[in-house]
């Protein structure tokens, strides 16, 4: 150690904590063990590595071309899933906020609705309400920083005309709220009509349900909306939507764009169909969101299912990679039955 001195001289002093500097000397490493690092296991190989296209590439050619790691994977691994599910015919489904019917990716939920893919949706009143404004306006989301001041947001009199109609026929004979819009969409002979999620789920007879929380949605503010009705209706669709879940044993689940609603309704439908006694082994959960939920990673990943895997991306890259990935993983030879499958099925 060393202090300056008055004439500007240097000279070696023992300052108060130099016993405790001396007792801390730097640690002498001769003696180490190592090994070869051929030897060591590693978790990223060559092999794993991106491949760059070349212009011209097949689809397939670019998949395959992605980095074995992390999120790449895991959407191989999600496609992989979805495409045993639709060949051991177990049931797909997927529950869905607005921001998906916002960012048009309905489309390809409603391919794989008339590929036989999707079993089942289910959605929140906001997605059903964009969807509903799509087909019938071709047009939805409005800019509600320039409508609230002067008292026009929310006020649109075809879509809560819709709603009103669709709550009442839906609370009526358990048929549901997502049954009777499809219904009513039907009968409008709408111009956008192929491009509606919950039209396409009506014409092909599969369930539809919405879950609304009421105050939450624009039509809620009108008063020819009745609260009962709605409240009846989307009970009807949560009961439905249990026997749904029922039968997701080794089937897949899907979580897009919904921080809350949606998996807040999974979960209760999951404890119903364990409180009866439904075998649920095997479901394997995904959710697809721009970012991280503590809802959707407890209540669809971690506490339901055998298996839960995030994608965290914006919807309108993941889902059109999503849809993607499974076109080409169905495009693969079905992988043999062992044996063992064959006589477990027979």
């Amino acid at each position: 150690m060393t202090q300056v001195t008055c004439n500007g001289k240097h000279s070696a002093v023992r300052a108060p904590h130099y016993a405790a500097f001396e007792a801390c000397k730097p640690y002498d490493l001769r003696g180490l063990k190592t090994y070869e690092l051929c030897s060591r296991p590693s978790k990223v190989f060559h092999d794993d590595l991106g491949r760059p296209t070349e212009p011209g590439a097949t689809v397939d050619d670019w998949l395959g071309g992605l980095p074995r790691q992390l999120a790449a994977n895991d959407v191989r691994r999600t496609a992989a899933h979805i495409g045993r599910a639709f060949r051991q015919d177990r049931i797909v489904a997927t529950a869905l906020g607005g921001h998906v019917i916002k960012t048009g990716c309905a489309p390809y939920l409603i391919d794989w609705i008339q590929r036989g893919i999707l079993k089942a949706v289910a959605l929140n009143g906001s997605a059903a309400i964009h969807d509903f404004e799509l087909a019938v306006a071709g047009k939805t989301s409005e800019n509600v920083s320039a409508q609230l001041p002067a008292g026009q947001f929310g006020m649109a009199r075809e879509t809560a005309d819709a709603f009103a109609v669709a709550a009442r026929v839906g609370s009526e004979n358990e048929l549901g709220l997502g049954w009777a819009l499809g219904q009513h969409l039907a009968n409008l002979d709408c111009p956008y009509a192929e491009s509606s999620l919950v039209l396409a789920a009506y014409r092909a007879g599969i369930p539809c349900t919405i879950h609304v929380a009421l105050g939450t949605d624009i039509v809620h503010m009108h008063p020819h909306v009745s609260g009962a009705a709605l409240g009846e209706a989307s009970l009807v669709d949560f009961r439905r939507l249990c026997s749904v879940v029922a039968g997701l044993g080794h089937g897949v689940w899907m979580n897009l764009g919904s921080a809350v609603i949606m998996p807040e309704v999974f979960v209760k439908a999951v404890s119903v169909a364990n409180n009866f006694g439904h075998d649920l082994d095997g479901l394997v959960t995904v959710n697809l969101d721009k970012q991280a939920q503590y809802r959707s990673r407890v209540n669809v990943l971690e506490r339901p299912s055998s298996e839960g895997i995030e994608l965290i991306g914006h919807h309108e890259i993941m889902l059109p990679l999503l849809h993607l990935s499974v076109a080409c993983e169905l495009a693969k030879p079905a992988p043999a039955r062992s044996t063992e499958a064959a006589y477990a099925a027979a």
